[in-house]
């Protein structure tokens, strides 16, 4: 059965560049410097930035932090990623498994709703604290807004932590969240459940990136809605509904398969701005 075709939406300049404070967050993440905010023109991009909890040890936990943004008025989590080249290999591996999440973690949440057993892994080493630090941020600074932020594998814990969030944090919580070149996280029904619960996600990909089509909708992953598709510099698109359309814009059909895709697009640039250690 053929898919329905998406329909796109064009964004403006304007509209596009509104996201360069969260993709500087997410590339602050990746650069010495970003626990006490003097990471150089990351940092700088969002000088305002109070960083009140700075963790990882770039080896078996990635690099992380938490904040508050004034100029933004939302508390800001941002994770660090990966090497593009490990991630693909990881994520295009067979042996890819799909796995239900914790009930600790995700209260009330159906066995059915599964993610991929390492980005999983990874997300509960640092929740609890993360979690904790937000909702102190949350009384201090008197805010509802909370903003997960991330790219590549970075993405996939921030897309985590929104789901994560808004099953934690109180009623009424304003829960967002902005990811770059992110892999799929998790089965149609996470992906529901983003939709539901995150209406404002936005992931972003670029050009001809191929991350964002891995693993396989034939392993039994899928993405949420909002995908915006960096065709090319200046020509940027909004996809609509969940990864089960296509479109000539949007990643999807964009890049087919894995040997029509382009690693480098996975850093960038986004609207002018390269995501990586060698963007630091």
């Amino acid at each position: 059965m053929a898919m329905d075709r998406r329909t796109v939406t064009s964004l403006s300049t304007a509209q596009f560049s509104s996201y360069a404070p969260f993709t500087q967050f997410a590339r602050a993440a990746y650069c010495d410097g970003f626990q006490d905010w003097t990471c150089g023109a990351a940092c700088d991009a969002n000088a305002d930035f109070e960083v009140s909890l700075a963790g990882g040890d770039d080896s078996d936990i990635q690099n992380y932090f938490v904040g508050f943004s004034p100029s933004l008025s939302s508390i800001i989590v941002a994770h660090e990623g990966t090497d593009p080249l490990q991630l693909e290999s990881d994520l295009t591996d067979v042996e890819v498994l799909l796995a239900s999440l914790d009930t600790s973690l995700f209260p009330g949440i159906s066995s059915s709703v599964q993610v991929h057993d390492g980005f999983k892994n990874e997300h509960a080493k640092t929740a609890s604290v993360i979690l904790a630090e937000v909702r102190t941020l949350m009384a201090s600074k008197n805010t509802k807004n909370v903003m997960a932020v991330g790219h590549s594998l970075g993405g996939a814990l921030a897309e985590i932590d929104a789901l994560f969030f808004a099953l934690n944090l109180p009623s009424g919580s304003n829960i967002s969240a902005v990811t770059y070149g992110t892999p799929r996280v998790g089965n149609p029904a996470f992906a529901s459940l983003i939709d539901q619960h995150v209406p404002s996600f936005k992931h972003i990909n670029n050009e001809k990136d191929l991350i964002p089509i891995v693993p396989g909708r034939f392993l039994g992953y899928a993405h949420p809605a909002g995908e915006i598709h960096i065709i090319s510099p200046g020509n940027v698109v909004l996809c609509s509904g969940d990864d089960d359309a296509t479109d000539s814009q949007c990643i999807i059909d964009t890049v087919p398969n894995i040997f029509e895709g382009d690693i480098l697009n996975h850093l960038g640039p986004y609207d002018g701005i390269s995501i990586g250690t060698l963007a630091c």
